[in-house]
């Protein structure tokens, strides 16, 4: 009866070691997270992919989180993730999805296949999303014209990136376990990046992640994408 009860204290022990473990875990990785955004900004695959890279060893102050820049016709883009680098600047999309993923670089739409082909979703070419977001960081800075941009586009869910063609030079598309050999042969197949004011770079990216918490901004970054899709101007 001794020992029955001795393995019962014990097993509570270790139980309730494994819990208090896991929490001060839990409390560390969102204090690393706090280092570059808040937790309450972005989505949780946002955050899980930051905490990855700060794991990595990638600087808290290269990593911007939320971004979203004006543009000169009044409009905005936002962004997800930037990562300023030695090679150039590093744009990241964070994509969500479940199912089979079929795309090709030159499409409008990517098709999402779900229930093993019973059902069949369109989203936006993330390659083309990925370019618009680019662009508009190039005109937020002259010195950006000089300075190689290049985009990874991460795929998080239970999806499959079942086929997807022209996928252009610059750009990669992984799922998350394979993010860091994605920015390494970025690191070891271009030359370091002729900047000639990092301090400029860095405020300026620093502007875009004020910008994302803008509420206003928000709000008008959804209705320029309402209004681009016009969907609401279909009346069936």
């Amino acid at each position: 009866m001794t020992a029955i009860i001795y393995i019962g204290v014990l097993f509570l022990l270790i139980l309730l070691c494994t819990i208090v473990l896991n929490i001060y875990r839990r409390h560390k990785n969102q204090e690393l997270i706090e280092t570059v955004t808040s937790l309450s900004r972005g989505t949780n695959s946002e955050l899980s992919l930051i905490l990855k890279l700060l794991k990595s060893g990638v600087n808290s102050k290269t990593i911007f989180h939320d971004l979203i820049i004006k543009k000169g016709n009044g409009k905005f883009s936002q962004a997800d993730i930037v990562l300023a680098t030695t090679q150039g600047i590093v744009v990241i999309e964070v994509k969500d999805y479940g199912g089979w993923i079929f795309g090709n670089g030159n499409q409008t739409n990517w098709t999402q296949i779900m229930a093993y082909g019973k059902n069949k979703y369109r989203f936006y070419n993330p390659i083309k999303q990925v370019n618009s977001q680019i662009l508009s960081l190039k005109d937020s800075l002259k010195q950006f014209e000089k300075i190689p941009f290049f985009s990874i586009i991460v795929f998080y869910g239970d999806c499959e990136l079942k086929e997807i063609n022209y996928v252009p030079e610059s750009t990669m598309i992984v799922r998350p376990h394979r993010i860091l050999e994605a920015l390494n042969s970025i690191k070891v197949n271009n030359e370091p990046a002729p900047y000639e004011n990092k301090q400029a770079v860095v405020d300026t990216l620093k502007n875009a992640v004020i910008n994302g918490a803008n509420k206003d901004y928000q709000k008008q970054h959804i209705d320029n994408i309402k209004n681009t899709t016009g969907k609401h101007r279909i009346l069936d």
